[in-house]
């Protein structure tokens, strides 16, 4: 299930199927994809360390409520107190907890992570046992550890496992680039946004990827 690779290897095209599904499907979505024909929705990842299911979850951890930026800056800050490379759960575990204050995460995150990391140390959780899992069963597995909620395990899908039917409720970069691209006069709540994203079905992950491009590249 990790993405670590043996020489790095740039993020695949979108899937054709999928795209052209979505073009049909959803004329925002069709504009969208047609102002980026070598779109690579995984792109994003090349920029940041391989990571292995504990990693990734670090990655989420660090990202709720914060901006893409800080959370490589945090992600990066972790990273150079920990040898340069991102630390195992065991190696979590066993450092000071005043290592991750100083990378920037807060006290609640920064217990989330060590509950994580005795799951992964003690074999509740695992890369493999996640990678078998359905997407639901991976959403109520995470989703009992303190401090993770919905938005982190679908995050995690997405990014660990490469789900092609992962929709992010209550992501509010989404909703803003929702409101944009379909004309609503407001903020989209989440049950506006799931009900619209039903369309989408089963390729709501790169559906998710192209709303994404539009919010973060100015490109609509």
């Amino acid at each position: 299930m990790s993405v670590e690779a043996p020489s790095p290897k740039r993020a695949a095209i979108a899937d054709p199927e999928a795209r052209e599904f979505l073009r049909k499907t959803d004329p925002v979505l069709a504009r969208l994809i047609d102002a980026r024909p070598d779109f690579r929705p995984r792109a994003w990842l090349d920029e940041l360390p391989p990571l292995d299911a504990f990693g990734t979850l670090v990655f989420q951890v660090a990202g709720q409520q914060l901006s893409v930026a800080s959370t490589r800056a945090i992600i990066s800050h972790l990273r150079e107190r920990c040898g340069g490379h991102m630390p195992s759960a065991a190696e979590l575990l066993a450092a000071d907890p005043q290592v991750l204050r100083d990378s920037g995460f807060s006290a609640r995150k920064g217990a989330t992570l060590r509950a994580l990391a005795e799951r992964f140390v003690d074999g509740r959780l695992s890369d493999e046992a996640l990678s078998r899992m359905p997407d639901d069963e991976v959403e109520a597995t995470l989703t009992e550890v303190p401090g993770i909620g919905p938005w982190t395990a679908r995050g995690f899908l997405l990014v660990a496992l490469d789900r092609p039917d992962v929709f992010l409720t209550g992501d509010l970069a989404l909703r803003r680039a929702i409101q944009r691209g379909y004309g609503f006069d407001h903020l989209p709540t989440e049950d506006e946004v799931a009900q619209l994203s039903d369309r989408w079905r089963p390729y709501r992950s790169l559906a998710v990827s192209y709303l994404f491009a539009s919010e973060y590249d100015g490109q609509r």
